[in-house]
């Protein structure tokens, strides 16, 4: 049994209690829009406002069935080096342009590159691949439209879909610089590892996955669709720059091991950071926990390091 009290420091207990004070840990037992409310509640509570100088517009990316939702982030101040795609997490049933608004704008304000979030459909209304059909057709636009390289960035579901878009784009002329991949969920091996040894970790269980997961795909198996898991990946060659940060306290901080030592092995770049003491969903915490302001600011120096066609690793 994994011995949190000692790994997980009182900082960041206080901002766990304070996210089960607003998210209790059994709200998947709620029904689907009941969880969406308190999600939303609880994004509110933790809203953090805009750093001086950043502006957001809302606008949408015509695709052939629908419009997707985005939100567009500058700063007063830019960087024109690269722009970044930035895809939120909320395990493809929560979430949108308001859940991760203030991360985003810290994300423009911090680095000066325009950020652009996006708000893809959600199950169970829109099952797999419309979160990624959504994602993509943001990227494409995104290439198509920017001056500037893409990189992309998301955290849990959203950096799923990062990596899922950083697979399909590989032989497209414009891919995307790189990518930083936020405690993602990649589909690993749920065996072994993090599964096993943090399965009943605070703020993200594998019970929680589980029924992510069985939404995300209406209970269909959906074994090898790599737009749906990225390790099921054959073919590892050719991808993007990669930086990949975990929680330790997570089941999928696995995920990121496994991820960076595909790439690496394929000959390509990745570098993987394990945040000691840290739970899924700390990006939250990046105002109120040590460690979590420090893994912001890994995660800030990433995106910029790769914007400039940089590696540091």
């Amino acid at each position: 049994m994994t011995d949190y009290k000692t790994l997980i420091d009182a900082e960041t207990w206080a901002f766990i209690e304070r996210t089960n004070s607003y998210y209790p840990p059994d709200t998947i037992d709620y029904t689907i829009a009941r969880q969406r409310e308190i999600y939303d509640l609880m994004c509110r509570e933790f809203f953090a406002g805009y750093p001086q100088g950043v502006t957001a517009e809302t606008t949408v990316v015509a695709a052939p069935a629908h419009d997707i939702p985005i939100r567009i982030y500058r700063n007063a101040t830019p960087d024109d080096a690269a722009m970044v795609l930035y895809i939120h997490g909320g395990g493809f049933i929560l979430g949108g342009l308001d859940s991760h608004d203030d991360v985003c704008a810290e994300l423009c304000g911090r680095t000066g590159h325009e950020v652009v979030s996006v708000d893809y459909r959600l199950a169970p209304e829109h099952l797999h691949p419309a979160a990624f059909d959504d994602a993509m057709g943001a990227f494409e636009w995104a290439a198509r439209t920017y001056d500037r390289p893409v990189v992309l960035c998301g955290d849990s579901a959203g950096g799923n879909l990062c990596a899922a878009i950083a697979h399909a784009t590989r032989g497209h002329a414009k891919k995307p610089i790189g990518q930083v991949l936020i405690y993602p969920g990649l589909g690993g091996d749920r065996s072994t590892g993090s599964y096993i040894k943090h399965a009943e970790a605070p703020m993200l269980t594998m019970r929680d996955l589980e029924f992510y997961k069985h939404i995300r795909t209406g209970g269909a198996d959906r074994t090898g669709d790599i737009t749906l898991s990225p390790l099921a990946d054959a073919d590892f060659a050719n991808l993007p720059p990669t930086v990949l940060i975990t929680a330790e306290c997570d089941p999928l901080s696995s995920d990121g091991e496994a991820y960076r030592d595909r790439t690496v092995a394929a000959g390509g770049r990745a570098h993987w950071f394990e945040e000691p003491g840290l739970v899924h969903g700390y990006l939250r915490a990046r105002h109120s926990v040590g460690r979590a302001r420090a893994s912001f600011t890994r995660i800030v120096d990433a995106v910029a390091t790769l914007a400039k066609g940089g590696w540091a690793w």
